[in-house]
């Protein structure tokens, strides 16, 4: 599983401790931006970087990590993108479900509620990375209603 990760300016001090999160537990993961923190920055450039390394990506289950204050702007970004599934998630269990019934392939974090908490990014995204999509026809279904939008 390849996974891109980018944030805007309020969500940059996190993503760089999911970036080392990621590294040490091996995960295969590209970091999309920004590079440094830049106050001025916009999140919908760095949603759309995430979105198209996961539209094009040659990998067999392509995922994005994206992360701003409060998660809203890269999903309402990442969602334009035709077979992007983006989900703002804040628990594990909201983690399990979106995987399992929408077959989420971007995890979008909101930082300010998340930032202190390790336990809790980290619980988020072991159980979004983990958990498989149910393949359930109702849920195939929907989400090709979807992708015809």
């Amino acid at each position: 599983m390849k996974i891109f990760l980018g944030s805007d300016h309020q969500g940059f001090h996190l993503k760089e401790k999911v970036f080392a999160y990621l590294a040490k537990h091996s995960y295969n993961v590209t970091d999309v931006g920004d590079e440094t923190l830049d106050p001025d920055d916009d999140f919908p450039q760095f949603a759309q970087a995430a979105a198209l390394q996961v539209i094009g990506s040659d990998d067999s289950d392509p995922r994005a990590i994206l992360l701003c204050g409060g998660g809203q702007g890269m999903a309402m970004a990442a969602n334009r993108f035709h077979g992007i599934r983006a989900s703002v998630i804040w628990d594990a269990f909201e983690a399990k479900m979106t995987r399992v019934d929408n077959d989420s392939n971007v995890l979008c974090l909101p930082s300010r509620v998340l930032e202190d908490d390790d336990s809790a990014w980290q619980g988020i995204i072991e159980t979004w990375l983990s958990t498989p999509f149910a393949d359930a026809a109702r849920f195939k279904r929907r989400n090709d209603q979807i992708d015809e939008l």
